[in-house]
């Protein structure tokens, strides 16, 4: 019989309906990261996850990959009926930060829960910078026709 310990994730017994146990069920990290940072990114407010070298290898490893890691920028702790989670983000300018925060807790716990069955005993964000819309357009658009003062003041 095969240990939980040669595993990466949580194991959950599977309780028959005589009582007696059926087998296992096996939670990988990775499930309960990915299931977190789909919750994260559906919640209004949040513009990405990660911070900038993660954004910026994970765009990359997408484009070689030809998929997203739709856990990147979150990180969890996963026991045998309980998991902790860790989310890098960048919030939408305008956003109020604990309104987000507030949400993104009660996605993921929901999300997490309901997917796994696992309680979510703490989730920890990270606000990493502001996006403010517009802002990476302009650079892209920039033709070198933006005077100085401009560009100290937006």
């Amino acid at each position: 019989m095969a240990t939980s310990d040669s595993r990466s994730g949580t194991e959950l017994g599977t309780s028959g309906t005589s009582g007696g146990t059926r087998g296992t069920t096996v939670i990988a990290d990775t499930v309960v990261s990915t299931i977190a940072g789909i919750a994260v990114r559906e919640t209004e407010g949040v513009h990405s996850l990660g911070g900038g070298a993660t954004r910026a290898l994970g765009a990359v490893k997408d484009k070689v990959s030809r998929s997203n890691d739709h856990g990147r920028g979150v990180k969890v702790e996963v026991g045998e009926k309980q998991t902790a989670i860790d989310v890098d983000i960048v919030v939408e300018y305008g956003i109020p930060i604990l309104d987000a925060a507030k949400s993104i807790r009660s996605h993921v716990t929901d999300a997490v829960e309901t997917m796994t069955g696992l309680e979510v005993v703490e989730i920890n964000i990270k606000v990493l910078d502001v996006h403010v819309p517009g802002s990476d357009d302009d650079e892209d658009e920039d033709d070198g026709e933006r005077s100085p003062s401009k560009s100290r003041v937006q």
